[in-house]
């Protein structure tokens, strides 16, 4: 004879679920009005200078499509910034993360060694790197690019380790047991279980070093960003309002490219 299993709740179980409710209300309340105050947000300047604003898009437009043509090698540069960057990135990733990965690292030293590199190029922003290499050599694209490839040598590693420890070990048990050595486990177990998982990782890093090195452009790092820059201190916002067009319409058309490649490889 089968009785019904009842579930009681504990004797004030209810209750102080609720404290704690209210508590981690009270918490979050707090620390929003704090960054209300901190940041000294002041929503009614956004009232009084709605007019400035209307003032700078009504310059804006139409948008100088002429500047199409002069522009073409600017945008080259920025989705050749986003690739330099992200394969790079990859390359200097990818065994940092087999030293930074706990369950296959040769040794305690290197793991912490490839963990303290990963998280110092992690860090330190990718406009901060950029600083740095045109203090090095000089402006254009390829402080830009540099400063992408270390920032997502960061980035990555730090994906791709976790990626790496959360992996199924038993192709490398089972091929360690044969009397296989290190590299053969890491050429025929270890990456064919997350090169999958790696190249999505790799794909998304792109479309983010896609939209830094926009930014990057800023620093005179090249691209658009350093078109951007200049046509916004010369005050052309026509050729500005272009600029964001372009802008707009190459990080979309990156976003559909890799949702694409994702959907082919995984």
């Amino acid at each position: 004879m089968s009785k019904a299993i009842e579930l009681h709740t504990p004797p004030g179980a209810s209750g102080a679920r609720t404290f704690w409710s209210v508590c981690a209300a009270v918490v979050f309340l707090a620390l929003f009005v704090q960054a209300w105050v901190v940041v000294q947000a002041r929503p009614e300047d956004l009232l009084t200078g709605a007019h400035g604003m209307a003032d700078i898009i009504s310059r804006a437009m139409p948008p100088a499509f002429d500047q199409f043509v002069p522009n073409l090698w600017p945008v080259l540069e920025t989705i050749d910034l986003a690739i330099f960057g992200t394969v790079f990135g990859v390359l200097l990733a990818f065994p940092l993360s087999i030293l930074a990965a706990a369950n296959v690292t040769p040794a305690l030293p290197l793991y912490y060694g490839a963990r303290a590199l990963i998280g110092v190029t992690r860090a330190v922003p990718d406009l901060v790197w950029a600083l740095l290499f045109v203090t090095a050599v000089g402006l254009g694209p390829f402080p830009g690019a540099l400063a992408l490839a270390v920032h997502s040598v960061g980035m990555l590693g730090r994906l791709f380790a976790e990626v790496i420890e959360d992996m199924d070990m038993g192709p490398v048990e089972a091929l360690t047991l044969t009397g296989a050595g290190r590299v053969q486990v890491l050429t025929q177990a270890v990456v064919p279980g997350v090169l999958p998982s790696l190249l999505g990782i790799g794909l998304f890093r792109f479309d983010e070093n896609l939209r830094s090195s926009l930014v990057l452009g800023f620093v005179g790092a090249g691209g658009i960003g350093f078109q951007l820059l200049t046509a916004m201190n010369l005050f052309q916002y026509q050729t500005v309002s272009f600029l964001l067009i372009a802008t707009f319409v190459l990080v979309t058309g990156a976003e559909r490219v890799s949702a694409y490649l994702r959907k082919l490889f995984m």
